[in-house]
């Protein structure tokens, strides 16, 4: 009987530890998203696979998350063979990636929530990048564009900006097809820019964006009022 209790004690501190690294794992998760309105974390593990360190597999499903001030409606994810500082989470420490973990997924970004991305950096920056692009003259050095509105349609885009200037605002639309090149790569093409209708630019020419390295995306699909995306994405420790 003593060494039955002794297991059984055993058993339970095991199961202490481990429902102490998946609340962990969850909190780190939710700490990468400033908003979430839904949030389901599913961890396939035994208890001597997470008291090594090494999580096998783990989905998250979310709904109407914020991360870096981007919008995202919906997003389905997976990760496998993900190894954390299991040392210093049992002292009390935030978890922590030790190595690079390769995440498949898809999301879906609805057109409303992409519009209430306009002031994250991350969107700013490649919408400003773009411009800069297309019509550099356009672009001031002192005061920051305002993005207006995205209009989403069947593989096309539409942007509409006002671009300070000493007289009257300067009002932008820009239109362009938008597909998937490569796992890394964006192609624009059939590009037109008016200002007050007055057509600025109208090129056939096409516009390569990298990615970057750590993005691989398999599809990329535009449809009215929503974007949707399926790839993987590297998370860096």
């Amino acid at each position: 009987m003593p060494e039955q209790n002794s297991q059984t004690r055993h058993f339970h501190k095991i199961r202490i530890i481990t429902n102490v690294l998946k609340t962990a794992l969850k909190l780190w998760l939710r700490s990468q998203v400033s908003q979430v309105s839904q949030l389901e974390v599913e961890i396939k593990a035994s208890d001597r696979q997470l008291l090594s360190g090494c999580i096998p597999w783990v989905s998250i499903l979310a709904n109407h998350a914020v991360y870096q001030g981007l919008h995202i409606t919906h997003i389905k994810l997976a990760a496998e063979n993900i190894q954390i500082n299991i040392g210093q989470i049992l002292k009390g420490q935030p978890l922590q990636l030790l190595h690079v973990v390769p995440v498949v997924g898809e999301l879906t970004i609805e057109e409303k929530d992409l519009n209430a991305s306009l002031g994250s950096e991350l969107l700013s920056t490649a919408l400003n990048d773009l411009l800069v692009k297309l019509l550099p003259e356009y672009c001031p050095k002192s005061k920051p564009i305002v993005w207006q509105k995205i209009i989403l349609d069947n593989q096309k885009i539409t942007l509409n900006a006002i671009i300070p200037s000493t007289g009257e605002p300067i009002p932008l639309e820009i239109s362009f097809s938008l597909k998937l090149l490569s796992g890394q790569e964006l192609q624009l093409s059939q590009i037109q820019v008016t200002q007050s209708a007055i057509v600025l630019l109208e090129s056939s020419d096409n516009y390569n964006f990298h990615l970057g390295s750590d993005v691989n995306l398999q599809e990329l699909t535009l449809i009215p009022g929503k974007l949707l995306c399926h790839g993987q994405l590297n998370v860096n420790p």
